[in-house]
């Protein structure tokens, strides 16, 4: 079909080419398994979006930073009987305050803004993770 082109199903084929899933404080396979990646390289045109499952509780995960664009950040619980239960615990830090969720939850990041660092600190099911920016690529950390 001529729309087919418009469709991801799996993540980005060089995902060595994208800081924050090449860094070296991903988690193994077992416990974070990255599942779409989008951005104008995959789909030319298209903004920046990752997506990941996260099965057990993580080490530290990505420090303080900030980017000079917009972040939208989400996890959501895989409770069938309670949406909003995030079936674990996030700890994520935006301009130096610390968030324990324990709810599903958007996190909007303005630019500019210092975020992270970020864990799941527990996880009793999995835990569905996003982030997407209007960025055609990931990119433009600062410290």
């Amino acid at each position: 079909m001529r729309t087919d082109k418009y469709i991801v199903t799996r993540t980005k084929e060089n995902e060595g080419d994208i800081p924050f899933l090449a860094s070296s404080h991903m988690p193994a396979k077992d416990v974070r398994e990255r599942v779409l990646y989008l951005d104008d390289e995959v789909i030319k045109g298209a903004f920046y979006v990752a997506t990941s499952w996260f099965w057990k509780a993580t080490g530290p995960g990505p420090q303080a930073h900030a980017h000079d664009f917009p972040e939208v950040l989400g996890f959501f619980g895989t409770n069938p009987d309670d949406s909003h239960d995030l079936c674990g615990e996030v700890e994520f830090w935006i301009d130096g305050e610390k968030h324990l969720m324990h709810q599903s939850f958007l996190a909007y990041i303005p630019k500019g803004v210092e975020h992270c660092p970020l864990q799941v600190t527990r996880a009793d099911r999995p835990i569905f993770h996003f982030s997407t920016g209007p960025r055609s690529m990931y990119g433009g950390a600062q410290k």
